[in-house]
Protein backbone atom coordinates (compact mmCIF):
# COMPACT_ATOMS: atom_id res chain seq x y z
CA UNK A 1 0.00 0.00 0.00
CA UNK A 2 1.46 3.06 -0.81
CA UNK A 3 1.32 5.85 1.69
CA UNK A 4 -0.15 9.12 2.21
CA UNK A 5 2.11 11.50 3.68
CA UNK A 6 0.32 14.26 6.11
CA UNK A 7 1.89 17.11 7.61
CA UNK A 8 0.57 19.41 10.20
CA UNK A 9 2.79 22.75 11.18
CA UNK A 10 1.73 24.24 14.15
CA UNK A 11 2.79 28.00 15.39
CA UNK A 12 3.22 27.50 19.31
CA UNK A 13 3.76 31.10 19.48
CA UNK A 14 1.82 34.51 19.50
CA UNK A 15 -2.17 34.15 19.21
CA UNK A 16 -1.50 30.07 19.63
CA UNK A 17 -0.22 30.11 23.39
CA UNK A 18 -1.99 29.29 26.65
CA UNK A 19 -5.33 27.60 25.73
CA UNK A 20 -5.18 27.06 21.73
CA UNK A 21 -2.16 24.93 22.46
CA UNK A 22 -4.38 22.51 24.80
CA UNK A 23 -7.31 22.86 22.64
CA UNK A 24 -5.31 21.53 19.75
CA UNK A 25 -4.02 18.65 21.70
CA UNK A 26 -7.40 17.48 22.23
CA UNK A 27 -8.52 18.52 18.75
CA UNK A 28 -5.42 16.21 17.14
CA UNK A 29 -6.29 13.05 19.19
CA UNK A 30 -9.64 13.18 18.09
CA UNK A 31 -8.87 13.34 14.27
CA UNK A 32 -6.18 10.32 14.66
CA UNK A 33 -9.49 8.41 16.66
CA UNK A 34 -11.76 9.39 13.65
CA UNK A 35 -9.11 8.21 10.75
CA UNK A 36 -8.54 4.97 12.83
CA UNK A 37 -12.15 4.25 11.99
CA UNK A 38 -11.43 4.63 8.19
CA UNK A 39 -9.49 1.10 6.60
CA UNK A 40 -8.61 2.96 3.86
CA UNK A 41 -6.52 5.92 6.25
CA UNK A 42 -5.62 3.17 8.81
CA UNK A 43 -3.40 1.68 5.60
CA UNK A 44 -1.88 4.11 4.32
CA UNK A 45 -2.29 7.48 6.36
CA UNK A 46 1.62 8.49 7.73
CA UNK A 47 1.20 11.39 9.80
CA UNK A 48 4.12 14.52 10.94
CA UNK A 49 3.45 17.12 13.62
CA UNK A 50 5.84 19.85 13.36
CA UNK A 51 5.64 23.26 15.82
CA UNK A 52 7.31 26.21 15.60
CA UNK A 53 8.26 29.87 16.84
CA UNK A 54 11.46 31.13 16.80
CA UNK A 55 12.64 27.29 15.91
CA UNK A 56 11.05 24.40 14.51
CA UNK A 57 11.12 21.69 15.70
CA UNK A 58 9.60 18.01 14.43
CA UNK A 59 7.37 16.77 17.48
CA UNK A 60 6.54 13.78 15.45
CA UNK A 61 8.39 12.33 12.45
CA UNK A 62 6.32 10.66 9.94
CA UNK A 63 4.69 7.70 11.75
CA UNK A 64 1.59 5.11 10.61
CA UNK A 65 -1.70 6.40 12.14
CA UNK A 66 -1.52 2.40 14.08
CA UNK A 67 1.38 3.22 16.06
CA UNK A 68 1.19 7.61 16.36
CA UNK A 69 0.74 8.56 19.43
CA UNK A 70 -0.30 12.97 20.08
CA UNK A 71 3.19 14.48 21.86
CA UNK A 72 2.84 16.71 24.44
CA UNK A 73 3.16 20.53 22.55
CA UNK A 74 5.94 22.53 25.16
CA UNK A 75 4.53 26.18 25.07
CA UNK A 76 7.83 28.75 24.19
CA UNK A 77 9.51 30.98 26.53
CA UNK A 78 10.36 33.59 23.88
CA UNK A 79 8.57 35.97 21.19
CA UNK A 80 9.11 35.40 17.78
CA UNK A 81 7.59 33.87 14.80
CA UNK A 82 9.62 32.02 12.28
CA UNK A 83 7.69 30.76 9.85
CA UNK A 84 10.08 31.14 7.25
CA UNK A 85 12.37 28.54 8.63
CA UNK A 86 9.29 26.88 9.87
CA UNK A 87 8.70 25.83 5.94
CA UNK A 88 12.69 25.49 5.25
CA UNK A 89 12.49 22.95 7.86
CA UNK A 90 9.41 21.13 6.63
CA UNK A 91 10.71 20.93 3.06
CA UNK A 92 14.01 19.32 4.38
CA UNK A 93 11.73 16.65 6.24
CA UNK A 94 9.77 16.04 3.38
CA UNK A 95 12.86 15.32 0.98
CA UNK A 96 14.13 13.31 3.46
CA UNK A 97 11.01 10.99 4.52
CA UNK A 98 8.43 11.58 1.21
CA UNK A 99 10.02 8.58 -1.19
CA UNK A 100 9.72 9.04 -4.57
CA UNK A 101 8.60 6.51 -7.44
CA UNK A 102 11.90 4.73 -8.94
CA UNK A 103 11.51 2.33 -12.33
CA UNK A 104 11.28 -0.14 -9.78
CA UNK A 105 8.71 0.66 -6.84
CA UNK A 106 5.71 3.44 -6.12
CA UNK A 107 6.62 6.01 -4.45
CA UNK A 108 4.30 7.74 -2.02
CA UNK A 109 1.25 10.03 -2.98
CA UNK A 110 2.16 13.48 -2.98
CA UNK A 111 2.13 14.74 0.66
CA UNK A 112 -1.14 16.83 2.09
CA UNK A 113 0.11 20.14 4.16
CA UNK A 114 -1.76 21.75 6.52
CA UNK A 115 -0.48 25.06 8.35
CA UNK A 116 -2.31 26.66 12.09
CA UNK A 117 -0.48 30.18 12.09
CA UNK A 118 -0.93 33.63 12.39
CA UNK A 119 0.89 34.03 9.48
CA UNK A 120 2.84 36.40 10.64
CA UNK A 121 6.74 35.98 9.82
CA UNK A 122 9.28 37.61 12.02
CA UNK A 123 12.30 36.73 9.46
CA UNK A 124 10.26 37.95 6.28
CA UNK A 125 13.23 37.84 3.86
CA UNK A 126 13.44 34.22 4.36
CA UNK A 127 9.62 33.35 4.67
CA UNK A 128 10.10 35.03 0.58
CA UNK A 129 12.92 32.87 -0.15
CA UNK A 130 11.71 29.31 0.44
CA UNK A 131 8.19 29.73 -1.13
CA UNK A 132 9.37 28.25 -4.16
CA UNK A 133 10.71 25.45 -2.32
CA UNK A 134 7.75 25.07 -0.78
CA UNK A 135 6.15 24.53 -4.36
CA UNK A 136 8.50 22.00 -5.39
CA UNK A 137 7.67 19.54 -2.87
CA UNK A 138 4.20 19.26 -5.22
CA UNK A 139 2.42 18.86 -2.16
CA UNK A 140 -1.60 17.22 -3.11
CA UNK A 141 -2.98 20.25 -1.30
CA UNK A 142 -1.91 23.13 0.93
CA UNK A 143 -4.55 24.30 3.34
CA UNK A 144 -3.89 27.00 5.75
CA UNK A 145 -5.85 28.04 8.93
CA UNK A 146 -5.86 31.54 10.20
CA UNK A 147 -5.85 31.97 14.30
CA UNK A 148 -6.39 35.07 16.33
CA UNK A 149 -7.22 38.41 15.07
CA UNK A 150 -4.61 39.54 13.71
CA UNK A 151 -3.77 37.22 10.80
CA UNK A 152 -1.46 38.38 8.10
CA UNK A 153 -3.55 37.00 5.31
CA UNK A 154 -1.48 37.97 2.83
CA UNK A 155 1.39 35.74 3.58
CA UNK A 156 -1.14 32.65 3.98
CA UNK A 157 -2.57 33.81 0.33
CA UNK A 158 1.70 33.36 -0.94
CA UNK A 159 1.46 29.80 0.47
CA UNK A 160 -1.40 28.57 -0.64
CA UNK A 161 -5.66 29.68 -1.77
CA UNK A 162 -7.26 27.54 0.44
CA UNK A 163 -6.95 29.77 3.73
CA UNK A 164 -10.17 28.71 6.44
CA UNK A 165 -10.35 30.79 9.61
CA UNK A 166 -12.09 29.86 12.78
CA UNK A 167 -14.75 31.45 15.20
CA UNK A 168 -12.76 30.91 18.73
CA UNK A 169 -9.90 28.81 19.57
CA UNK A 170 -11.75 26.96 22.52
CA UNK A 171 -11.62 22.92 22.53
CA UNK A 172 -14.92 22.37 20.93
CA UNK A 173 -13.82 24.83 17.61
CA UNK A 174 -10.52 22.89 17.13
CA UNK A 175 -12.08 19.69 17.85
CA UNK A 176 -14.85 20.38 14.24
CA UNK A 177 -11.61 21.86 12.31
CA UNK A 178 -9.60 18.72 12.83
CA UNK A 179 -12.72 16.65 12.36
CA UNK A 180 -12.94 18.28 8.95
CA UNK A 181 -8.98 17.75 8.81
CA UNK A 182 -9.76 14.24 8.86
CA UNK A 183 -12.36 14.36 6.34
CA UNK A 184 -10.39 16.09 4.21
CA UNK A 185 -7.59 13.07 4.55
CA UNK A 186 -10.09 10.69 3.73
CA UNK A 187 -11.04 12.28 0.57
CA UNK A 188 -6.71 12.65 -0.23
CA UNK A 189 -6.37 8.84 0.17
CA UNK A 190 -9.06 8.15 -2.13
CA UNK A 191 -8.57 11.57 -4.61
CA UNK A 192 -4.40 12.04 -5.04
CA UNK A 193 -3.35 10.92 -8.00
CA UNK A 194 -6.67 9.87 -9.51
CA UNK A 195 -7.15 13.89 -10.04
CA UNK A 196 -4.64 16.64 -9.95
CA UNK A 197 -6.74 18.70 -7.64
CA UNK A 198 -8.09 17.76 -3.94
CA UNK A 199 -11.52 18.70 -3.95
CA UNK A 200 -12.17 18.99 0.07
CA UNK A 201 -15.55 18.63 2.08
CA UNK A 202 -17.31 21.44 2.71
CA UNK A 203 -16.09 22.77 6.32
CA UNK A 204 -18.49 23.10 9.74
CA UNK A 205 -20.24 26.61 11.10
CA UNK A 206 -16.84 26.90 12.60
CA UNK A 207 -14.67 26.96 10.27
CA UNK A 208 -14.98 29.86 7.59
CA UNK A 209 -13.75 29.91 4.51
CA UNK A 210 -11.29 32.97 3.37
CA UNK A 211 -11.76 34.44 0.06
Amino acid sequence: MRRLPVYILIQTSGAMRGEPIESIKVGLEAMVASLRQDPFALESVYMSLITFNRTPEQLLPLTELENLQIPTIQQPTSAGTHLGEALEFLCKKVEAEVQLSTPDRKGDWSPLLFIMCDGRASDIQLFNQILPEVKRRNFGSIIACSVGSKTDVENLKKITDQIVSLDTTDSSTFRQFFKWVSASVSIGNRSIGATSDLVLPPPPPEVHTVI
